[in-house]
């Protein structure tokens, strides 16, 4: 295997850009699943780019990038709440998907309790909802949380109370004063209500939920606990974080049964098996069995039932080594292809989908599943016509399989990609260096309303009433074509509109006004510049601090921003170097639109700065660290007045080294760079963190 030093300058291009990619891929598909609750992709294409970029970063450790999204799980908190640390970090769960991948779990298992006798193992259906966290103290909740990040969540306690299994405080309490006790769980929607919620909201007018994961998480997100109340929403306890001066049983087991006795429903199928043989067994009889339960579920986890031996055990950067998830295959239909379209996003990628036969399949009916891109049909041989399989990737997404071409009459015909916009009637652009096919006239009526529904979402300008339907009705009217539009709406013209009322109208008027208080961060990410996600927007808006700044600034400079690197910094410089950008810019700042770091935002890093340690410090960090993730420290690290860099140099002022740290270590050691560990960092930031 080559080290990075051996590799010609043009294989390390190609390797760095396409970590890149990965990184960048992950961290939307992050955003879609944990913030937007819109995934696009099943959990095993997710895995499978995820170990792509492992195993590139574990080939070319010094070419990862610092803030890779392999060192991180879940998403970021929401807006609107306040967050709060988990006091055990909430990790997530590795995946297997065969028989084969659960032996092999059970292999490592045995072999790091150093036993060649079977381990017991309890089996639990892994809910497909949305994982909270409830912290009780004496026995009353403190506060009940989301996930978040993993390491930080987002308070929504008022919001949990509206759920009747939430307990304000436990039964059969008895622990000394002081004692706490962290409860964690699945909110979810049984789907019989999901759907009389549904029908609900369509007799109202009002767009329905997509599936009940997605209505589950949208309601918790809501502000107002009054509209959570409304909704259907359960819970089901699993397990427990923090235990402090409180006693828990030998067993998972016998865990979930402390649980029911202090008041928490607990999901009573579940199965103890005396070893993963039984666990191949009960995931043979669940796997058609699973539709018949009333809630959705996508596998089963599996945990060893000794929790005596979890500390031993250990965990990843990710997730506990004593447990896995089983994850059911995709449930799949045979249909036909009636005809083949393309849909253009707000990038002018142009994505090609089928349209169906209808058919029952996962809970709902299908008429339409993605065929990802021009090179899919063709490695495929996709025609319309043709009899398929089709499977909903992670139970949501429909997609097309195979093609079953034994079946081919002869009348079945071969697709031919359209070679103009089916929008604009503009020329598309195939290019050699991507797979996806563009439509690059900005005016393109498709690419506008993705662009105005990007713009609205919650992580960008979070403008409230502004949904994908009003944003279509917009565009399609005439009223808007650029982002500044917007902002010169009033209450009678969107009044007119087609199911708009005053009131609506009113709102919708209002949330737009509202979005100019919004930071200058999320600005830059509401304007949609390919390739920059809401970590890149918030480096870049720390770095420069106004978009005036930004703009003066060349490709190089942006390049050298730490966590950018130089696709991003390609990128944004072509956008900024565009005269229509800039115009629109000009506009939007006109409107009153954030344009740079407030004076509070500025003082808070100023302050946070004085007299620390770490100000004008370049830290590299390296290894795993034993509590903080590594975005987490580093974000700690530039809060402080320092620097993060992701390489070792004369330059390098510390390097901060955990567990695994490898070559960057070495290196630190060469050059006699300070090497300091986790606590000494918490010490120089002053105890942040603790």
């Amino acid at each position: 295997m080559p080290k990075q030093s051996d590799l010609p300058s043009n294989d390390k291009a190609q390797i760095e850009r396409r970590m890149r990619e990965l990184a960048a891929e992950i961290e939307r598909h992050n955003r879609l699943y944990y913030e937007e609750a819109k995934p696009e992709i099943s959990d095993r294409e997710y895995d499978l780019l995820v170990h792509e970029l492992e195993d590139l970063e574990k080939q070319y450790p010094n070419l990862a990038a610092p803030d890779s999204p392999t060192r991180r799980v879940g998403g970021a908190p929401a807006d609107g709440f306040e967050t709060v640390r988990h006091a055990v970090p909430m990790l997530s769960i590795g995946n297997t998907y065969s028989p084969d991948e659960l032996r092999d779990f059970d292999d490592r298992v045995r072999r790091l309790l150093g036993t060649s006798d079977p381990v017991a193992y309890l089996v639990e259906l892994k809910i497909d909802g949305v994982s909270a966290a409830l912290m009780y103290r004496d026995g009353a909740l403190e506060y009940g949380a989301t996930r978040g990040d993993g390491v930080e969540g987002d308070v929504i306690t008022n919001n949990l109370l509206t759920l009747p299994q939430i307990r304000r405080r436990l039964r059969n309490w008895n622990a000394p004063a002081g004692a706490a006790l962290e409860v964690r769980g699945e909110v979810y929607m049984a789907r019989p209500e999901f759907e009389k919620m549904n029908q609900a909201r369509m007799a109202e007018g009002l767009e329905p939920f997509a599936n009940p994961r997605n209505a589950t998480a949208g309601s918790l997100k809501l502000l107002d606990p009054r509209a959570v109340a409304a909704r259907p929403l359960r819970f089901f306890s699993y397990g427990v974080g923090l235990a402090e001066n409180y006693p828990l049983p030998n067993t998972h087991g016998e865990l979930l049964e402390r649980l029911d006795r202090l008041g928490f429903p607990v999901n009573p199928v579940r199965w103890r098996c005396e070893s993963v043989d039984g666990v191949v067994d009960v995931i043979n009889e669940w796997e058609g069995k699973r539709r018949s339960l009333p809630y959705d579920t996508d596998g089963l986890v599996v945990k060893v039932d000794d929790r005596t031996v979890y500390d031993a055990m250990g965990a990843t950067s990710k997730s506990p080594r004593w447990l896995c998830a089983y994850k059911f295959s995709a449930e799949q239909a045979t249909t036909r292809i009636r005809s083949i379209e393309v849909q253009v996003g707000r990038t002018g990628a142009v994505t090609p989908v089928a349209n169906l036969e209808p058919v029952f399949l996962a809970g709902s009916t299908v008429s339409r599943a993605t065929l990802h891109n021009r090179d899919e049909i063709a490695r495929k041989d996709i025609r319309v016509g043709d009899q398929v399989v089709i499977e909903k990737a992670g139970d949501i997404i429909p997609k097309v399989v195979r093609v079953l071409d034994h079946l081919r009459a002869g009348e079945e015909k071969p697709y031919d990609f359209p070679t103009t916009c089916p929008a604009c009637d503009s020329p598309l652009v195939f290019s050699e260096e991507e797979v996806a096919v563009r439509c690059e006239n900005l005016a393109c009526p498709a690419q506008i309303k993705e662009r105005i529904r990007h713009f609205a979402a919650r992580g960008a300008m979070d403008i409230e009433g502004l949904g994908d339907k009003l944003a279509n009705q917009l565009v399609d009217e005439g009223l808007v074509r650029r982002f500044s539009d917007l902002y010169k709406l009033d209450v009678e013209t969107v009044a007119r509109l087609e199911r708009m009322a005053q009131k609506s109208a009113q709102n919708l008027i209002a949330g737009i006004e509202t979005s100019k208080s919004r930071p200058f961060a999320a600005f830059l990410y509401a304007l949609g510049i390919r390739h920059i996600g809401e970590t890149a927007s918030a480096v870049l808006a720390e770095e420069f601090g106004s978009m005036e700044s930004l703009m003066a600034a060349s490709r190089e400079e942006i390049d050298a921003v730490e966590g950018v690197g130089a696709i991003l910094a390609e990128s944004v410089a072509a956008f900024l170097a565009n005269e229509e950008n800039r115009a629109e810019i000009a506009a939007l700042k006109d409107a009153g639109l954030p344009m740079a770091l407030t004076e509070s935002e500025r003082g808070a890093a100023a302050t946070a700065a004085e007299d620390s340690p770490a100000a004008g410090k370049t830290f590299v960090l390296t290894g795993a660290l034993p509590t903080l993730e590594r975005s987490e420290a580093e974000k700690m690290i530039r809060a402080h007045g320092g620097k993060t860099a992701a390489s070792v140099s004369k330059n390098t002022d510390y390097v901060v080294a955990g567990e695994k740290a490898g070559s960057k270590l070495a290196k630190a050691q060469s050059l006699g760079v300070p090497v300091i560990d986790e606590a000494r960092l918490l010490e120089m930031l002053g105890g942040a963190g603790k």
